[in-house]
């Protein structure tokens, strides 16, 4: 791998694992028109680096997390993730599948536009810690176990999801982005014991790729929290439909890139 490869995938990773465009969607883009894939120790680590980014921001939360693992926070968080462990291990075969064929990357592109633009449509929620119930929880984690594949933005389902449920455009950021810990941390868990042993590893652009994901998924959900304050998320509906219009006109004529749709 070159380091500006290593570059371009961190940066990737970091951007669209917390802006709702849906970083596997991108990473098979990156794959089928550029042929540009990273070994298993580079995923390991770049999703190291997206973990970072949000303990860098989120770290006071973290520490209260710590003190009271039995506080509201930590056991909402609990409720939204183990819906999506469960939807995740009944279903990784697959996503497999679906990463690896990329088929219905479009359909998933179109998916992520609809809940973002729907989301636009609910009337301001103000819910927040003390008013969210465990019902809230578990349907965001729902959502974030179906956004397991790709072109559907977990980032967009859990953030939609929140504003669906009535909870307040900024609190639905932040849970959203905390809820991303414990799933990052799991994924993370599961691919370093797929990792083979005879895997030839260059830390230069290891090393490259891990601190571009922290800084840009730290500047990413920084935006992102400005965004739910005082933007629309519409925004990205446009540019994830822009992609899925590229996706299906390549499967509907050329089949250069991708498998034909039918």
């Amino acid at each position: 791998m070159t380091i500006w490869e290593a570059f371009l995938l961190g940066l990737v990773q970091g951007l669209t694992e917390f802006i709702p465009v849906s970083s596997s969607g991108h990473l098979v883009l990156l794959q089928r028109y550029f042929g540009i894939t990273e070994g298993m120790t580079f995923d390991v680590m770049v999703h190291f680096g997206t973990l970072l980014a949000v303990v860098f921001i989120f770290w006071h939360d973290i520490l209260k997390i710590i003190k009271e693992p039995f506080g509201r926070l930590p056991l909402l968080l609990l409720a939204g993730a183990v819906p999506t462990a469960i939807i995740f291990f009944a279903i990784s075969d697959i996503f497999i599948n679906l990463f690896q064929t990329g088929k219905w990357l479009g359909v998933g592109f179109v998916v992520t536009g609809l809940i973002l633009w729907k989301a636009e449509t609910m009337p301001s929620g103000k819910k927040k810690i003390n008013e969210m119930t465990f019902s809230d929880a578990v349907f965001i984690g729902i959502l974030q176990g179906i956004a397991i594949v790709p072109g559907i933005s977990r980032s967009g389902a859990t953030i939609s999801g929140g504003l669906f449920r009535g909870l307040n455009r900024e609190f639905a950021a932040r849970y959203s982005f905390m809820l991303s810990l414990p799933i990052i941390f799991g994924a993370t868990l599961l691919e370093i014991k797929d990792i083979p042993q005879t895997e030839n590893i260059e830390l230069l652009p290891l090393a490259i790729g891990t601190v571009t994901a922290a800084v840009s998924g730290y500047l990413a959900i920084r935006y992102m929290l400005r965004v739910l304050s005082q933007g629309s998320l519409r925004t990205f509906s446009y540019y994830v439909w822009f992609l899925a219009i590229i996706v299906f006109t390549d499967q509907l004529f050329f089949n250069r890139f991708l498998p034909p749709l039918f």
